[in-house]
C-alpha cells in the first residue's frame, strides 16, 4: 500500500534534501507496514553491552559477546512485528490485561496519582508512559500469537508420556515439600484499632479467595510484602524445618488449593495457599504428568516457533538496506532493497522520528542507499518481567525462579512463635 504514496513524496524529499535537514535516523527494514530503524538496533546494541558489563565481561571478551549477540538482533525486531501484526489479523485484544497490569504496578508503586505514577515509569524505564504501555502490549500479543498458534498445537500422546516418566523416574523422587502463595497484611507500627482493622481485611481476603477469586490478583493487589507481591505471592518450595511450626502443622496436612484462614505472625496476619504438596518418595505419573508435558513440549518450541516465524516472514512484504542481515531470513524469500529513485540521503526531522517511535507508520519516508552518520536517538530500556523486556525481541524469556531464601513475610522454623 505504501507504493503509491512513493512518487507524491519524492519532490517533498528532495526539497527536505536541499534544506540542510539533519539526518537523525534512518530506516534499515520494512516488515508489511511497519519499519525498523537503525536508531532502534543501535540502541539494542547498547543494551546488550549493558547487560554482559553487569555480568562482568569486558575486554574482547565483552566485544565478541556483543557481536554474537547483535547478530539476531534484527531477526527479533522483525519477529515482534510480525508477531503484532499477526495478532491484529487474528482480532487478539489485550487492552484490558494491559490495563490490569499497569493498575498493579501503580498499586506496587504505591503510587496514587496517575500523573506521578508516568513520572515514576518515565524514571524508572527511561521512556515516556505511552511507549512503556505500548512496549507492555506487544509482548502480551506475542505471547498470546505464539500460545495461539504454536504450542496449543503440540499435543505429546499420553503414552509417550507414560515412556518418558518410566525412563526418567528418578527426576521424579520428591522429598516432602510445599508450594506456597501468601498474602501479608502487616500490622508493624500500628495501633490497636489498626490491627484490628488489619486482621478484619486479612478475613475478607480469605472469604474472596475462597469464592473463587484469583489468589494470585489478591496478593498483587492486596499483599504488603513489597517481595512477593510482584509476582502473585508466590514462594519458593519448602521442605520441613524451615518454617514456622504453626504454619507447617497446618501446610504440610492441606491438599493442593486449600487457602488457611488469617495466621498471626510477628510481622502482621498471613493468608497462605497451598499451590502443591509432595510427599516424600517416588511421584506418580499423575502428580508429575504436567511437569512432563512442559519438558517434552518445550524442546520442540524452539524449531516449531522458527518455522511459524519463517512462514509468516514468506507472507510479508519484507525489505532490508544493504549491509543489514536478518539472521532468519525465510530461504529464497527476496527481501532485496527496492527504491524508485535515486534520491539524495533520506533526511526527517526530530518530530517525525518521535512521532515513529510512537506509531511505527512512517512507511512512505524511504530511505535511499548511502545513508551514513551516527544515529541520535533517545534512549530506550526494555523492561523486566513484568514488565516484560526487553520484550523482549523473540518470544519472552520465562520468568526468573523466585528466591531460594525465605521471604521475611514467611518466618523461618527459628522465627519465635508469637500469637
Amino acid at each position: 500500500m505504501y507504493r503509491k504514496f512513493l512518487p507524491l513524496f519524492a519532490a517533498s524529499l528532495c526539497v527536505a534534501a536541499s534544506a540542510d535537514v539533519r539526518l537523525v535516523e534512518e530506516i534499515v527494514a520494512k516488515v508489511n507496514s511497519d519499519i525498523i530503524t537503525r536508531g532502534e538496533l543501535a540502541h539494542t546494541r547498547s543494551e546488550f553491552e549493558a547487560e554482559f558489563r553487569q555480568q562482568g565481561l569486558s575486554g574482547a571478551k565483552l566485544t565478541q559477546a556483543v557481536q554474537e549477540r547483535s547478530a539476531d538482533a534484527l531477526r527479533d525486531q522483525i519477529d515482534q512485528l510480525l508477531l503484532v501484526q499477526k495478532a491484529k489479523d487474528l482480532n487478539i485484544s489485550v487492552d484490558s490485561e494491559v490495563t490490569k497490569r499497569v493498575a498493579e504496578m501503580q498499586v506496587r508503586a504505591n503510587i496514587s496519582d496517575p500523573d506521578k505514577f508516568h513520572d515514576f515509569v518515565r524514571e524508572q524505564m527511561n521512556m515516556p508512559f505511552e511507549d512503556f504501555r505500548l512496549q507492555l502490549k506487544n509482548q502480551i500479543l506475542t505471547q498470546r500469537v505464539i500460545g495461539e498458534e504454536v504450542s496449543s498445537k503440540i499435543a505429546i500422546p499420553v503414552p509417550e508420556k507414560h515412556k518418558y516418566y518410566d525412563e526418567h523416574k528418578k527426576d521424579f523422587v520428591r522429598d516432602e515439600q510445599v508450594f506456597l502463595q501468601q498474602i501479608l497484611i502487616s500490622t508493624e507500627g500500628k495501633t490497636p484499632a489498626q490491627v484490628t482493622a488489619a486482621e478484619k481485611k486479612a478475613k475478607e481476603i480469605v472469604a474472596r479467595a475462597r469464592k473463587g477469586e484469583k489468589f494470585g490478583d489478591l496478593a498483587t493487589t492486596n499483599s504488603d510484602d513489597a517481595e512477593t507481591s510482584r509476582n502473585g505471592g508466590e514462594l519458593p518450595p519448602y521442605k520441613r524445618g524451615q518454617l514456622m511450626k504453626q504454619i507447617e502443622d497446618i501446610v504440610f496436612k492441606q491438599n493442593k488449593g486449600f487457602i488457611t484462614d488469617p495466621i498471626r505472625v510477628p510481622t502482621g496476619f498471613l493468608v497462605l495457599k497451598v499451590v502443591e504438596r509432595y510427599e516424600k518418595g517416588q511421584a506418580s505419573f499423575e502428580e508429575v504428568e504436567n511437569e512432563i508435558n512442559e519438558r517434552m513440549v518445550m524442546p520442540q518450541m524452539q524449531n516449531k516457533v522458527r518455522t511459524y516465524l519463517t512462514r509468516l516472514r514468506t507472507e510479508a512484504f519484507l525489505e532490508i538496506k544493504p549491509g543489514y542481515v536478518d539472521s532468519g531470513a525465510a530461504p529464497g524469500k527476496d527481501t532485496s532493497w527496492k527504491d524508485v529513485a535515486q534520491l539524495k540521503p533520506q533526511t526527517v526531522t526530530k518530530e517525525e522520528v518521535i512521532s515513529h517511535r510512537r506509531r511505527k507508520r512512517l512507511l512512505w519516508v524511504v530511505p535511499i542507499p548511502g545513508t551514513g552518520g551516527p544515529v541520535k536517538k533517545p534512549a530506550k530500556k526494555a523492561t523486566s518481567a513484568a514488565a516484560p523486556d526487553s520484550a523482549t525481541a523473540a518470544p519472552p524469556p520465562a520468568a526468573a525462579p523466585p528466591a531460594a531464601t525465605p521471604p521475611a513475610a514467611v518466618p523461618p522454623a527459628t522465627a519465635p512463635d508469637k500469637q
